[in-house]
C-alpha cells in the first residue's frame, strides 16, 4: 500500500506534497529535520523578538501582523506547490510567522503581563509530551484516530474560514471569537486537535524517514512549524479568554 495514503490532518503533509519528487541517493533524515527545524524557530522568534519590542515601544505593528500573515499564505503556498524551493521558502515563511507571531503576542502582553510566555511553556511541553506518547506507542496512530483527528481539524479550519469571511461583513461570530464558556471550550478543542495533530506529523515524517529526498526535510520542517504555531495561537487564545473570564 502506497505511503501517501496515510493521511494527516497537517495541510502541509498532504498527499500531494510528497507526491512527484525524484527519488535519490541522499535521503530525509530526523537528525537533518531537527537541524532545519532548530533553524527555524529561530529565525520565527529573532522576528517575534523584534517586532514584540516594537509593540513595547508604542509602535503601531497593524502591518507587521497582518502583512506577516498574508506572506506567511504565501510562501506555505509556494512550498507547496515547489517543494525544491523549500530550502529558501521555508526560512522565508518562519521570517513572516514571526512577525504575525510578535504582534499578536506583543499586544496579548500589553494586556495580560506573561501570558505569552506561559503559553510558550505550555506550548515546548506539549511538544514533547506528544512526542513521548509517540515514541513509546502509548498512543498509537491507527486509521479510526487518524480519521477522526482530520475531520476535527478541517471542520476547526472551515469555521475559521466562514468567519473570517463574515467579518468582512461586520458579522462577528461570538463562539469563536468570544469569551462565553462555549467559545472557551471550542479554542480548547481546537487546542486539544492541535496537539493531537502533531502525532500524525510524527507518524508522517517516520514513514518517510530514509524513503523521501534530502531536500524533503525542509517539506517536513514546513509541516511541524505549521502544526507548532497553530498549537501555540490556540494555547494563548485560550488562556487570554481565561483570563477575560476571571
Amino acid at each position: 500500500m502506497s505511503l501517501i495514503k496515510h493521511r494527516t490532518s497537517n495541510p502541509a503533509f498532504s498527499g500531494g506534497i510528497w507526491r512527484g519528487y525524484k527519488y535519490s541517493r541522499s535521503k530525509m533524515s530526523l537528525n537533518g529535520i531537527l537541524l532545519k527545524s532548530l533553524f527555524s524557530i529561530f529565525l520565527v522568534g529573532a522576528t517575534t523578538w523584534y517586532v514584540w519590542n516594537l509593540v513595547e515601544q508604542g509602535v503601531n505593528v497593524r502591518w507587521y501582523t497582518s502583512g506577516g500573515l498574508l506572506v506567511a499564505l504565501f510562501f506555505s503556498l509556494l512550498t507547496s506547490f515547489k517543494k525544491h524551493w523549500a530550502w529558501f521558502t521555508v526560512p522565508l515563511y518562519s521570517l513572516a510567522k514571526g512577525m504575525f507571531l510578535g504582534g499578536f503576542s506583543g499586544l496579548v502582553e500589553k494586556q495580560f503581563e506573561g501570558l505569552p510566555m506561559q503559553a510558550v511553556g505550555i506550548t515546548i511541553t506539549t511538544f514533547f509530551i506528544m512526542l513521548f506518547l509517540y515514541k513509546t506507542r502509548i498512543i498509537v496512530v491507527t486509521r479510526k484516530l487518524r480519521g477522526v483527528i482530520i475531520s476535527a481539524a478541517s471542520t476547526i479550519f472551515t469555521l475559521y474560514i466562514i468567519s473570517w469571511i463574515l467579518s468582512f461583513f461586520g458579522i462577528h461570530v461570538p463562539f469563536i471569537w468570544g469569551t462565553s464558556w462555549f467559545a472557551i471550550s471550542f479554542t480548547f478543542i481546537a487546542a486539544c486537535v492541535a496537539a493531537f495533530s502533531l502525532l500524525l506529523d510524527f507518524d508522517y515524517i517516520d514513514r518517510k524517514t530514509g524513503r523521501a529526498p534530502k531536500y524533503m526535510e525542509w517539506v517536513a520542517t514546513w509541516g511541524l512549524l505549521v502544526s507548532l504555531i497553530w498549537l501555540y495561537v490556540e494555547i494563548l487564545r485560550f488562556l487570554k479568554k481565561m483570563a477575560f473570564k476571571f
